[in-house]
């Protein structure tokens, strides 16, 4: 019998991997590199060759998890054509990550509650804020909101509040509360487009 070894992933895969259990689980600033090294099964020297520093190392954390949530928020989104079902698939997709025994809370929430004013850690936090309130934007737009970017930051603000709540109750059924709330915000916006706004 023959067996086909698998590539052995690079330093940088390692890191990152390993830098994404022990920060995520634990916080950036508790799980100093060392651990990350010794997890990821590397020299030192891989560590500072590949990222330079310990900051850009979390920077990198951070942009990774920016990609995948944005891929798992799209995936979900663009299973929909309709543009009211296209907004609650965030939130459908928002309730399977809370409900996962490994959720921790936001690792943006967390890394920048850690990290000193500027820096790469706030750009990156920053960043990744800025990308999902687009898409909320955007999912407004779609759907006709008169006032998008109102709505957008509205829907946002549920999102984050999900999250927040989720952490901190240990409570994941949140999450349907959060729906009838985004529901609630969509009435309201057909019901300014439909009547106008008389505020």
């Amino acid at each position: 019998m023959t067996s086909t070894a698998r590539p052995r992933r690079s330093a940088r895969d390692r890191l990152l991997e390993a830098a994404n259990e022990l920060f995520y689980d634990e916080g950036v600033q508790t799980v100093g590199i060392d651990r990350v090294i010794e997890r990821a099964g590397v020299a030192k020297a891989s560590l500072y060759n590949t990222f330079g520093s310990k900051e850009e190392l979390v920077q990198a954390y951070l942009e990774s998890r920016h990609a995948g949530t944005l891929a798992r928020l799209t995936a979900a989104i663009e299973e929909h054509t309709d543009p009211t079902a296209r907004i609650f698939a965030v939130f459908d997709a928002q309730a399977d990550i809370v409900s996962q025994p490994s959720f921790r809370g936001c690792a943006f929430m967390s890394a920048s509650a850690e990290a000193p004013p500027g820096g790469m850690i706030e750009d990156a936090v920053q960043s990744y804020r800025a990308d999902l309130r687009d898409v909320f934007v955007g999912l407004a737009k779609d759907a006709g909101a008169p006032d998008p970017i109102r709505l957008g930051r509205q829907l946002h603000l549920v999102y984050d509040g999900v999250i927040i709540a989720a952490q901190m109750d240990r409570d994941p059924s949140i999450a349907a509360a959060a729906r009838a709330a985004v529901g609630e915000l969509l009435t309201a916006a057909s019901s300014s487009t439909v009547g106008g706004d008389e505020r």
